[in-house]
């Protein structure tokens, strides 16, 4: 076992990828000789050479549509985003003709574009987004974002191998916070499976992503007043694991969907739709959201503290639904 962080996890997941399969490739803007905004691409020039780590232009747009071209001739990209805020720059191609090629013509699209995405890093509200909402919403792609640098480097691995076009959320806040034994042998982690992330009795949090950590922290205060919350991570957000929505607002009566998303069109609106249709008859309480707030996110430290969802937050719902 190796303790390593969240981002050098996705930095050996797709190390090896490249070492094991030599179609595999990445692709980016500066993550070449730089080693990538992030330094998750360091190294690899000298290691692949120039012909297998690819700096790009300053186009989204470009690196979609090159990778979905590479893609169809048997190869494996890895496309890096500097910041997943500028995926929008890179829309029409990846809902329009990635999402639709295996679909439409029967032509797998094995790519992953990836980047880092999210707040609390006072990146102000180009750099600190969270757009998976638009692509969660576009069948045919698949939408990851990992909450621990085990699934972090199992899932990269599983997005490479897959056959779809992998979009790959990296919460920048996690980058270098979060730290984890990892297995030395190769490991994958199967996309669309949850995770309980903490076993509770309780009250379920239903989360993914930097939103663990507020979960668990608000469990661990919970926890002096012998109130045990259970934390789901959903690691995958399409496809999502339904089973496990419905198995733990089974186990526990009680929802509370935390995402740092802001709330209208977020992903708690979809799950709050799937326990009502699936698992309504195991409701103790209402569903409760707990989101980032509906604006764009503040460059200011204090709004942008003010603007995220809080450990408070999650204390004082979870309290007033167990009095429910």
């Amino acid at each position: 076992m190796a303790t390593v962080t969240y981002l050098e996890a996705i930095r050996q997941a797709i190390w090896e990828e490249m070492e094991r399969d030599s179609r595999v490739f990445v692709m980016g803007e500066d993550v070449g000789v730089y080693g990538g905004a992030f330094k998750a691409t360091e190294g690899f020039i000298h290691k692949f050479g120039k012909e297998r780590v690819v700096d790009t232009p300053i186009s989204e747009m470009a690196i979609a549509s090159a990778a979905y071209g590479a893609s169809l001739t048997g190869l494996r990209p890895v496309g890096e985003f500097q910041f997943m805020d500028f995926i929008s720059s890179a829309h029409s191609q990846i809902v329009q003709i990635l999402a639709k090629s295996n679909w439409r013509w029967g032509a797998p699209a094995p790519l992953v574009l990836r980047g880092p995405s999210g707040g609390g890093v006072s990146g102000g509200p180009f750099h600190s987004q969270n757009p998976e909402m638009f692509y969660v919403h576009t069948p045919g792609l698949k939408v990851i974002a990992p909450a621990t640098a085990r699934d972090a480097k199992g899932l990269m691995k599983s997005a490479i191998r897959d056959n779809n076009p992998v979009l790959f959320f990296e919460h920048k806040f996690l980058y270098r916070r979060v730290k984890e034994e990892l297995p030395l042998k190769d490991y994958t982690v199967e996309i669309g499976k949850a995770r309980v992330h903490r076993e509770g009795r309780h009250l379920s949090v239903i989360t993914y992503a930097s939103m663990v950590y507020v979960a668990q922290e608000a469990a661990e205060i919970l926890q002096k007043e012998g109130i045990e919350l259970e934390i789901l991570d959903l690691r995958t957000l399409l496809p999502l694991d339904r089973d496990a929505i419905r198995a733990t607002v089974e186990k526990t009566n009680r929802a509370i969907v935390l995402h740092e998303d802001t709330k209208t069109g977020g992903i708690a609106g979809e799950i709050a739709a799937i326990i009502n249709e699936e698992a309504f008859d195991s409701l103790d309480a209402p569903i409760v959201r707990i989101t980032a707030m509906d604006a764009p996110v503040p460059f200011s430290p204090p709004l942008e503290k003010a603007f995220l969802p809080k450990v408070e937050d999650v204390v004082r719902e979870a309290r007033r639904l167990l009095k429910y």
